[in-house]
Formats: structure tokens, C-alpha cells, sequence
């Protein structure tokens, strides 16, 4: 059984993971609805290779495609990694100017991009994150950021131990297991806590 992260040259029975593009999908509609459906969009991208990078980044950018007045100007990595989004930001602002929305595909390069914003975090410019962390949070009620992708690490380890009990009793199991994500903006935020 493999949680959250696959696993490549291994038997693997069952494998459960949050549903990433799903919730890339739902990023992209809550950054739209945040920039009032319309501007230019950066994009701060997890590991390259990465199966989460891959797939939350596919969600974000298929669904993005729906909001005609809203256009991707700019996508690079920054590792998941709050200091390094902070610096790819930075440059990504000083080349796009009039970008008015980021999306972070995890809440540390979210918190880089809002240190890189300053002021201009949740007005001038709305970011949304991915993972649900508590620093994303308190960004979320401080209004520096517009929301976030909250995964549900209980239900990823209640459903690993039922496939587990499963497969040792000799019962078939899911190849995949796709776990729900939920969308966190202000309106919601507390029900997080």
C-alpha cells in the first residue's frame, strides 16, 4: 500500500493519494473568482517530475482554460520551497507587471510569493496554495492569500489501514484510491481549525 506519493519499481497493491487534479481544478476556480475572472496569471510550480507537480498542475491549467479573460503569462518551478518562490516571485513580478493572480502548487511557495507581494498579497495581487498547512491558514484569515487546496491527511491514513486490513484478509483492493481535497477560502476558513 503507498500513501500520498507513488511508488515506481515495487509491487504495489493499493495505492492512495489526494485527488491532485481535482484540486488543481478547484485552485483555478477559486483564483478566478478571486481576480473577478479576468487577468494575468503566474504560475509557481512543485518538483519537476513530481507526480503532485504533474497533476496539480494539469487540473489548474485545463480548468484555467475556461475563464476566457484570464490568461497564464508565466509557470516555473520553485520546488516547493518557501525561500526559492519568494526569489522566483520576485523575478516573475519584475518581468509581469500586470499580473494580478499566482498559483502556488503548495502552500510553502504560496507564502514565498506573498513575502515577495508585500502589501499588494490579497489585493492588488490574490494567491492561492495547495496542502491546507496552518502557516496557509493564518494567511488565509490575515487576507494575504485568497485560499487553499486543503488535502485530508486523516482520510489518506483511514483509507491506507482499510486497504491494508483488506488485502491482508485476502480481499480485493482499488489499484487507486483518490482522496477528496477541499477548497478553504475566508468564508470557510474556521471550519479548518
Amino acid at each position: 500500500i503507498s500513501v500520498d506519493r507513488s511508488v515506481t519499481g515495487e509491487k504495489v497493491t493499493s495505492h492512495i493519494a489526494s485527488d491532485n487534479v481535482a484540486g488543481g481544478a478547484q485552485a483555478a476556480d477559486t483564483l478566478a473568482n478571486s481576480m473577478g475572472e479576468k487577468g494575468e496569471v503566474l504560475i509557481l510550480q512543485g518538483i519537476p517530475g513530481a507526480a503532485s507537480t504533474r497533476d496539480r498542475g494539469k487540473g489548474f491549467k485545463d480548468r484555467i482554460k475556461k475563464y476566457s479573460n484570464i490568461k497564464v503569462v508565466a509557470e516555473q518551478t520553485a520546488n516547493f520551497d518557501r525561500a526559492e518562490a519568494l526569489n522566483v516571485a520576485t523575478n516573475l513580478l519584475q518581468s509581469h507587471p500586470n499580473a494580478t493572480g499566482i498559483y502556488a502548487e503548495n502552500d510553502e511557495m504560496a507564502l514565498g510569493a506573498i513575502q515577495a507581494l508585500g502589501a499588494k498579497a490579497g489585493k492588488e495581487i490574490k494567491v492561492v496554495g495547495f496542502d491546507g498547512t496552518v502557516d496557509g491558514m493564518k494567511a488565509i484569515k490575515a487576507g494575504a492569500m485568497a485560499g487553499t487546496i486543503a488535502q485530508q491527511p486523516k482520510e489518506l491514513g483511514r483509507s491506507a489501514v482499510a486497504a491494508a486490513v483488506k488485502a491482508i484478509k485476502g480481499q480485493s483492493v482499488p489499484k487507486t484510491e483518490p482522496i477528496t481535497v477541499k477548497t478553504v477560502t475566508i468564508k470557510n476558513v474556521g471550519d479548518f481549525e
